[in-house]
């Protein structure tokens, strides 16, 4: 193996039904880090949700918590109240998959500037 190369045998070569395809996956998915990135603090309702998150529609948010509680990362809690109210909260999957997610920030911000200017470069493939 070359020299910094990270080896990824022990979790999977990507093929199907693998661990590391299954969590590759998950970033797939553009609201999905975000909502756990903002679950991070602890549980909240879907409205507070949604506004703290912007640009997300009721209906992608609630597919995007569903397949978070499908997947174990989010835990649902209703109480019986009139109006009923429900929150989200991160289990500890949902909280551990938050340190991916903040290295992904972090090479974001170092790399984020060659992305913007690589976009903003008229295609020399043309």
């Amino acid at each position: 193996m070359e020299p910094g190369a990270v080896d990824f045998e022990p979790y999977g070569d990507f093929v199907a039904d693998c661990p590391a395809r299954a969590a590759t996956d998950l970033f797939a998915n553009t609201w999905l880090p975000v909502v756990v990135y903002e679950l991070r603090n602890g549980p909240m309702r879907p409205g507070r949700l949604r506004r703290s998150i912007g640009g997300v529609s009721q209906k992608v948010l609630t597919q995007t918590l569903r397949r978070l509680e499908r997947d174990g990362l989010v835990q649902r809690r209703r109480y019986a109240e009139a109006p009923p109210r429900v929150e989200y909260e991160l289990t500890q999957p949902g909280q551990d998959l938050l340190v991916p997610i903040r290295a992904l920030a972090e090479w974001a911000r170092r790399h984020g500037d060659t992305i913007g200017h690589a976009h903003a470069t008229p295609d020399s493939l043309d």
